[in-house]
């Protein structure tokens, strides 16, 4: 019986774990709840559990059958989003404002069935460390966990990843060796003018209007200053001003992301919000205070072990259904930053095409949970006999 045919035959108890999750979403270093459900399942099987490493995330430790082998690790994200749910599922968020809208709870019932199959197996060399990682999502989870000792406590000689991707075809798998996806920066950039009646505007410095310019000229960092053959994104995603018709408010506020492959257009980028910030509030006399912040690392997928993720993925799902070398993606994750300290890989596996991740309207596809266990399971029994 092969690895999948095996998950396959407990794939119910996949998709009620994953809607359980998704019925009690809980954002970043919130995740309690989550977390106190994974650590008993683990210990269930037979898994040595260490609880709080990065403050609300969970390692489980397994032994397998050999001696002094590799050890290989394997991660998956918990937390969901502020973000108001809106599929109309029987299994919907029960919690207000949050969703997962990223398929972080089809990862952690990924995680805890490659966890099951080799517990209960134990058809692998060496030892298997399944990393349960709080606040994905811009909050830093990845970091808290390696500041937290993450490898130093339980070493891994390889780590690998996945993240599921609602664009088709079902069980596809891709990847792509090298930088795979974007650095990103959060910005907050906040405006004090001068408020005034609405039908006086002489009276003030209108942020309104100081917000709209520089929103504006914002946009030409990619169009004007950026090289055109490389990769940039400047994205605008909160603007925050006034509260009345009639009144011309003192503050506004800008916040959004920038998104690059390369440090050198990341520092041009910083530079070019501040610059266009300072010479934006001297024309209209406001004061403009702007806060950039390193949230996401360039995603550097290893040679060896992306090439170790094509072959388990071909064993496991043919030829036709692999795709390496596909273009790197504008998307954030903090698996990066994991990667840079333990050689690994990150790859994407395809569901049935709908709404897109960060969506309302998103919905997981459970048919490629078993795969997503598969994977995993299988690069541990394979990798951790790897000379």
């Amino acid at each position: 019986m092969t690895v999948l045919d095996r998950i396959s035959g407990f794939a119910d108890d996949l998709v009620a774990w994953r809607h359980d999750f998704h019925t009690h979403p809980e954002i970043g270093f919130e995740e309690e709840r989550t977390a106190a459900i994974v650590a008993e399942k683990l210990a269930s099987w037979g898994v040595a559990v260490h609880r709080g490493v990065g403050r609300t995330g969970v390692v489980g430790v397994l032994e397998g059958k050999g001696g002094n082998y590799r050890r290989i690790g394997l991660r998956a994200d918990m937390d969901a989003l502020p973000i108001e749910e809106a599929t109309g599922l029987p299994y919907a968020s029960t919690a207000p404002g949050k969703m997962h809208a990223c398929g972080h709870d089809g990862h952690t019932a990924m995680l805890l069935g490659a966890a099951r199959y080799l517990a209960e197996t134990r058809a692998f060399d060496g030892t298997a460390v399944f990393i349960f990682q709080p606040a994905e999502e811009g909050l830093g989870g990845a970091r808290a966990m390696l500041a937290d000792g993450l490898f130093q406590r339980f070493p891994c000689d390889e780590v690998y990843g996945l993240h599921n991707w609602p664009n088709g075809p079902r069980g596809k798998v891709t990847m792509r060796a090298g930088a795979a996806m974007a650095a990103a920066d959060f910005f907050d950039i906040r405006i004090k003018g001068q408020g005034a009646h609405g039908a006086h505007p002489d009276q003030s410095r209108d942020p309104a209007v100081i917000a709209m310019t520089l929103g504006q000229a914002m946009q030409t960092i990619v169009s004007r200053n950026a090289d055109p053959l490389k990769a940039m994104v400047v994205s605008i995603t909160q603007i925050h001003t006034g509260s009345a018709y009639n009144v011309i408010p003192d503050t506004a506020h800008l916040a959004g992301t920038i998104r690059t492959f390369d440090g050198a257009m990341r520092e041009l980028a910083r530079t070019r919000v501040r610059e266009l910030a300072a010479g934006i509030a001297a024309a209209f006399g406001a004061t403009i205070e702007v806060d950039i912040r390193d949230i996401f690392s360039v995603l550097h997928n290893h040679d060896a072990q992306t090439a170790a993720a094509e072959e388990t993925a071909v064993e496991l799902f043919g030829r036709d259904n692999v795709e390496t070398g596909v273009a790197p993606k504008m998307g954030s994750e903090d698996f990066a930053d994991m990667l840079q300290a333990v050689p690994g890989a990150y790859v994407w596996l395809a569901g049935t095409p709908g709404p897109a991740l960060h969506n309302p309207s998103y919905c997981f596809d459970d048919a490629i949970l078993p795969l997503g266990a598969a994977l995993l399971a299988r690069l541990v029994e394979k990798r951790s006999a790897a000379a």
